[in-house]
């Protein structure tokens, strides 16, 4: 999986999104200061999303795109801190869903 969060995202990056979002949003998307990125499989993604979505205020949509390697990209928008916690949350589950840690 990869993760990247991009702070204060211009208008161009957000168009780019916008148009590659798989549908309209059921959530209405305002007042984000941070959009993070995860990349990985379908199952991991979804996993993700709830994970994101339980773990601070942001809202999750699913990114379109063309990969050959079959990978999906969500998309979490939200104020920086709370994207910040999202991804820090879905990395803590998932490290602890590989390790059989518990917190």
């Amino acid at each position: 999986m990869e993760y990247r969060i991009i702070k204060s995202p211009s208008s161009g990056t957000l168009d780019i999104l916008f148009r590659r979002k798989g549908s309209s949003s059921t959530i209405p998307i305002e007042h984000y200061g941070a959009v993070g990125l995860v990349q990985g499989r379908l199952i991991d993604m979804v996993f993700a999303a709830d994970i994101a979505e339980k773990a601070a205020g942001v809202v999750v949509e699913d990114i379109k795109g063309h990969c050959p390697q079959n990978l999906i990209m969500i998309a979490i928008f939200g104020d920086t801190a709370s994207v910040e916690a999202a991804i820090q949350e879905i990395r803590y589950k998932f490290n602890e869903a590989k390790t059989g840690e518990i917190r």
